[in-house]
């Protein structure tokens, strides 16, 4: 070796490991990112997930939480790889290498060494997300929603990240290059990352800013609405959750430093001063890692709760089959009904047929004003005709729902769901109610609401007045509302299918309605000369999903088709096919939050190895016990795998707790079932992970020569 170049590709060969272990995680966390991007931006996706809906934000989310994680990841990652290169480019400045070669050649090699890893974990992304997505479809559901396509333009957020860690690393090279003080290179591998020192309430303070902060951050959206009536942008509301990730920190930092338990002062000396040795690179780690378990939780909750709450519906409806329609349409009568039930040998047991009225409402309306990146703002103006509802007489009310109520005359109920919601889940009170037809108008008082899941959001009136506003009406105003019951309704899935198909079938276009369409505001539109927003013409090119009767088993027509028929059987049964693709984009989410922390857990843990062989050398020199070496090693990692987890674990859980009791005020039992599901998925997640530290433990092990016990 009597050039600069061989000397440099002999030390290249012995620190192949630590190579090894830069290139991994550069390709690993490109590969994580392109899928996730690749499943986030598919046609596929965004052809069933709802134009500024809550799903693609709750995805956006994750997506920005597993980036962060990466790229702060890869970061620790070049970091610690310099670290242990340091004593290497010290001694040849030393001997007289001039800093410029040794910056190309450095410099020269991680960018040939991350623009490799990158690229390979770009164009692996796709057919990583590909074969998962087939694999779900394969083993769990599959639906003709499913077949999975991509945009090319996918890429273009993976080259953003690709860049950035080659900046990244060429940026970190140059630094550890340029310092000025040479012995301070060679000794960089050594030196320790003190932390401050950290007082005893750090750890309650930093619960109580995470609580806090979860808390500003999930109130102060409704905040901004209701008292300043301003729709603020992402990133005003993002602010509220700063506190949060302080406090988590905070948290973690106690738990590094001081612990949660009295410990044994000499028993545990060694564990604390090498986790104190390496402070701020644990802390900066569990901190991603609770982030990404946090993460990871939050979409495989995704699953189970709408599953549990969806399953538990239809298990408590009251009636097997319902159905309604507008009165101008040729919807089945009950002849057709029952020889259709002949056919597929199903009895029915009980029929309840009858006439609602679509009728306007008064009530305030919102006018945005929009302010750029400051999102919009918003004022309310009274109207006596701003909306429509389905209206019902007390009569017709009492022969569908077999409950009875006598309305006062003068006053309206509306309908709320069987366990209790709040009033403005169904629209709220009304007061004054117009035929659209006749114009006649009915001044009415809110009477107390009436519970009934089926019919939620509708009104009911008291006979008279019913009558008496409801005069007039063409059939365009009606709609016909069918409930009844069979013998056995979990066998007639068969019977079910074919009158919802017969119900489709038979339709007419202008019923190819959503469920957001309103006819009173698109009278009013046209009345103003105005386009209705929400026209089936307009509806797809304002990003709202659009009603084809050849698509009726998608989830946008199940979802949203206006006059979607509620059957048990069939709703039970077609559930998961029906939702395949939230719940399956959910589960890929989680997996890929989920191997990242269990990747960055499993990183971490070697490089303790990595750093602490020598101390584990000295020990063992000095007469050190296997059982004492085997505990501090033991220690070091369950700190590593576990604390950060279980912290992601509880943030997440006491956040769906206070999602679900802040939504309306309770705890449903529905709400409660899906709950227990999710501890399952706890349970699961944490069965995974104990076997993943077992089997890091035993690599670590083998690392230092420190034989496992039981």
């Amino acid at each position: 070796m009597g050039t600069f170049r061989q000397v440099w590709a002999a030390l290249r060969r012995k620190s192949r490991g630590q190579y090894g272990l830069l290139a991994g995680c550069c390709f690993f966390s490109t590969l994580l990112i392109t899928a996730y991007v690749c499943m986030m931006r598919s046609p596929t996706i965004l052809s069933v997930l709802p134009v500024g809906g809550d799903s693609r934000k709750q995805v956006m989310m994750v997506f920005v939480l597993a980036a962060v994680g990466c790229a702060v990841f890869t970061t620790y990652a070049a970091g610690l790889f310099l670290r242990q290169r340091s004593r290497e480019l010290g001694v040849f400045l030393l001997l007289g290498t001039p800093r410029r070669r040794l910056e190309a050649t450095l410099c020269r090699e991680l960018a040939a060494l991350a623009a490799a890893a990158c690229a390979a974990g770009a164009a692996l992304g796709m057919p990583l997300a590909r074969g998962v997505w087939q694999l779900f479809r394969r083993t769990l559901v599959d639906s003709r929603e499913m077949p999975l396509t991509f945009d090319p333009r996918s890429y273009l957020l993976a080259l953003c990240f690709g860049l950035y860690v080659v900046i990244m690393l060429l940026l970190l090279g140059r630094r550890s290059v340029r310092r000025a003080n040479l012995l301070e290179i060679v000794q960089e591998s050594h030196r320790s990352e003190p932390i401050r020192e950290v007082k005893r309430w750090y750890g309650p303070v930093g619960i109580v800013l995470l609580a806090a902060g979860c808390l500003a951050g999930y109130g102060m959206p409704s905040v901004f609405v209701r008292v300043f009536h301003w729709y603020a942008p992402g990133f005003v509301t993002a602010v509220f959750y700063l506190p949060a990730l302080a406090g988590l920190y905070m948290v973690l930092l106690h738990t590094v430093v001081n612990g949660w338990r009295r410990r044994r002062r000499y028993r545990d000396i060694l564990t604390v001063s090498m986790m104190k040795f390496q402070g701020r690179q644990t802390v900066r780690n569990m901190l991603v890692m609770a982030v990404l378990v946090a993460g990871g939780f939050f979409a495989s909750f995704y699953a189970p709760m709408l599953q549990s709450s969806a399953r538990y519906s239809f298990d408590t409806r009251p009636v097997d089959f319902a159905y309604h329609g507008r009165a101008d349409q040729d919807l089945p009568v009950r002849a057709e009904v029952d020889g259709l039930a002949a056919d597929h040998g199903v009895e029915i047991t009980f029929w309840a047929e009858r006439t609602a009225a679509v009728l306007g409402c008064d009530g305030t309306d919102s006018i945005e004003t929009e302010n750029g990146l400051l999102g919009a703002t918003y004022t309310t103006e009274y109207r006596r005709l701003v909306r429509s509802a389905t209206f019902f007489s007390e009569s017709d009310w009492n022969a569908l729902t077999g409950r009875q109520v006598d309305l006062a005359p003068g006053t309206c109920a509306n309908v709320l769901d069987d366990e209790g919601g709040s009033s403005s889940v169904s629209g709220g009170d009304v007061t004054l109610v117009t035929n659209p037809v006749t114009g006649r108008t009915l001044p009415v008082t809110p009477a107390e609401p009436l519970r009934f899941t089926m019919l939620l959001g509708s009104y009911v009136l008291d006979d008279g007045d019913y009558a008496a506003i409801a005069g007039g009406l063409t059939d365009v105003w009606q709609e016909r509302w069918v409930f009844f019951n069979v013998a056995d309704a979990d066998a007639s899935y068969p019977f079910a299918r074919a009158l919802f198909d017969e119900i489709v079938d038979r339709s007419g276009p202008e019923a190819a309605v959503g469920s957001y369409y309103d006819p009173v505001g698109a009278m009013l539109a046209a009345e103003a000369g105005e386009p209705y927003l929400f026209d089936p013409e307009a509806a797809a090119e304002n990003g709202f999903e659009t009603i084809d009767y050849g698509q009726r088993d998608t989830s946008a027509f199940r979802n949203y088709w206006k006059y979607m028929p509620q059957f048990r059987v069939l709703d039970r049964n077609d559930f998961d096919t029906t939702m395949a693709v939230y719940l399956m984009l959910f589960l890929f989410i989680a997996v890929v939050c989920f191997t990242a922390a269990a990747v960055i857990a499993f990183t971490r843990s070697m490089t303790i190895a990595l750093t602490s062989a020598r101390v584990y050398d000295d020990l063992r020199r000095l007469g050190a016990p296997n059982a004492f070496l085997y505990r501090s090693v033991r220690s070091q990692l369950a700190k590593v795998f576990y604390t950060p987890s279980l912290v992601g674990t509880l943030v997440i859980a006491a956040f769906y707790a206070m999602i679900l009791g802040f939504n309306d005020g309770r705890f449903t039992a529905g709400e409660l079932l899906a709950a227990r599901s999710c501890l399952a998925v706890v349970a699961i997640v944490w069965a995974l992970l104990y076997l993943l530290s077992r089997a890091t433990r035993s690599a670590v092990c083998r690392t230092l020569r420190i034989r496992p016990e039981s």
